[in-house]
């Protein structure tokens, strides 16, 4: 099969024939039929720090798919819940099942997490394998939205680990995420979305995907609009994608006192804090995002998706071949892209 690989340590990446992974008794193969880019990609093409330290070359990259099962090993078919020719995505997180976070009920961020497409075989291929447990049936929902599925359901975890209905929601930094994150707080009820960023046309689409005020932190006030817009006390909750120092500090400024942050956004230094004033006397609530709840944040996802509640569609804006890996790593570097999915089969 074709498949984007990590051949060895350095910038790039390869199109090669490698051999289809075999299916285990607890296995499903998948046929890919679309595939998500997203910054970890980037992350792996550059050879940045992060990934010389994490990733062991040769590696098939790409952790957001969806696509068709081709074949069951003999416990996933005895299982009964999956068949060949379901259009399905699945879940990249392989967790172990057996540290203390698994069993109590946050496998989200289990000990001994492998991610597909970065500490095993990823999606970025016309087949993969996934063990049965992982995937889900996407049931009418589109292989291009499946395949995006992974990183809106990060935007559903951080959105709604907060009581939505009726809250005045800000999110800050409109990336991909931010901008499903928008969605996701338009669908579960808030009165007020507030969306900013530097980029104008990422502050577009969050226009499109429901916010009702877009700001630009290089040219509007953003905390004076913000109190401007909730009577001088801030939002109920602050969803903070971008991972900067500046987005950070604006984001406890923003919260109302006794409000939430939900911080998604990884920074790459570290960020000074005064506690004291912008976290304890505020009584504010601090929330650390890491994937997607498992599976509970699925559940809530493709039932906002199958009730044609939330549409992240109109955050894609490229698509491309497999063998235009470098036109998308690009498009993403340029900042004048939403989501980016590589088209590997119809």
């Amino acid at each position: 099969m074709r498949a984007l690989v990590k051949p060895a340590p350095g910038p790039g990446m390869a199109l090669r024939d490698v051999p289809v992974p075999p299916c285990g008794p607890s296995d499903v193969l998948i046929r890919v039929h679309h595939a998500g880019v997203c910054g970890t990609d980037l992350h792996i093409w550059e050879w940045d720090s992060w990934a010389s330290n994490r990733l062991k070359p040769p590696v098939v990259i790409g952790h957001e798919f969806a696509g068709e099962i081709v074949q069951l090993g003999r416990e996933a078919e005895a299982a009964g819940l999956l068949a060949v020719g379901d259009l399905v995505t699945a879940e990249g997180h392989i967790v172990c099942g057996h540290c203390l976070q698994c069993r109590r009920g946050a496998a989200h961020l289990c000990q001994r997490t492998q991610i597909i497409g970065v500490d095993r075989d990823g999606a970025f291929a016309e087949f993969i394998v996934m063990p049965a447990s992982n995937v889900m049936r996407l049931d009418g929902i589109p292989t291009e939205v499946g395949a995006i599925m992974d990183p809106l359901g990060n935007a559903v975890h951080t959105v709604l680990e907060s009581e939505v209905p009726g809250s005045t929601v800000l999110v800050l930094g409109c990336g991909p995420i931010g901008c499903f994150a928008v969605g996701v707080a338009r669908a579960a009820g808030a009165s007020l979305v507030i969306a900013s960023d530097f980029n104008p046309m990422r502050l577009a689409l969050a226009h499109t995907m429901g916010a009702h005020l877009t700001l630009n932190a290089g040219s509007d006030d953003v905390l004076a609009r913000v109190r401007e817009h909730t009577g001088g006390d801030g939002v109920d909750l602050v969803c903070e994608m971008s991972g900067h120092p500046s987005g950070h500090a604006q984001a406890f400024a923003a919260a109302r006192l006794g409000g939430r942050v939900n911080l998604l956004g990884t920074p790459s230094r570290t960020t000074e804090v005064d506690f004291a004033r912008d976290v304890i006397f505020k009584g504010l609530t601090l929330y650390g995002v890491t994937g997607r709840k498992m599976y509970e944040t699925w559940d809530e996802m493709r039932r906002f998706l199958r009730a044609g509640q939330l549409d992240p569609r109109p955050v894609i804006t490229h698509r491309f071949p497999l063998e235009s890996i470098g036109e998308a790593i690009q498009v993403i570097k340029d900042g004048q892209a939403g989501k980016v999915i590589l088209e590997v089969a119809a």
